[in-house]
């Protein structure tokens, strides 16, 4: 009736996800697979609030390399390739990625987790010295994905209250 379907010989190419989960498992050879999954999942949202204003600005770079610095067995070289895939795919991390890294700490972390990345993020969006408002919807959306709370985003967010874009000075 239609035909029939070709099927593409050629090779699918790897998702932003996929070539940022291998460079986490590159930076981190000794690593267990969870931690793999929750490093990648924090980096992915860490790249998609740096881009949720469309800008990925120098401050928010080494804002990145900072909060990723901090995991264990983490190198400079770690950081560079890692960076270097979410700045190759920011479109993606800030749009197709954040439920796949929200649903994965969600599973594999604990709350107490949750609650210092979703600082992390904040500080993150705060970098460039000021929390926008697209940085703030996203910051809102990933906090009700992560399982928390208004009160978790409000205290995480509390350090930056004078940078908000969207709360009026005065209050």
């Amino acid at each position: 009736m239609f035909g029939r379907f070709r099927k593409s010989a050629a090779p699918r190419e790897p998702t932003g996800g996929e070539r940022l989960e291998a460079a986490v498992r590159n930076a981190l050879p000794d690593a267990d697979t969870e931690t793999i999954h929750v490093v990648t999942a924090m980096a992915g949202l860490l790249a998609a609030v740096a881009y949720a204003d469309r800008t990925f600005s120098d401050a928010e770079l080494a804002r990145v390399r900072q909060e990723l610095g901090r995991i264990h067995g983490m190198t400079s070289a770690g950081l560079d390739a890692i960076c270097s895939v979410l700045e190759q795919h920011l479109v993606e991390f800030s749009t197709l990625e954040i439920p796949r890294c929200c649903r994965t700490l969600l599973d594999l972390a604990d709350r107490e987790l949750r609650v210092e990345i979703l600082e992390a993020l904040v500080a993150l969006g705060a970098a460039d010295g000021s929390l926008s408002t697209p940085e703030t919807n996203v910051l809102r959306l990933v906090t009700k994905s992560l399982g928390l709370s208004q009160q978790d985003y409000n205290e995480a967010q509390r350090h930056y209250r004078e940078r908000i874009a969207a709360i009026p000075k005065n209050d």
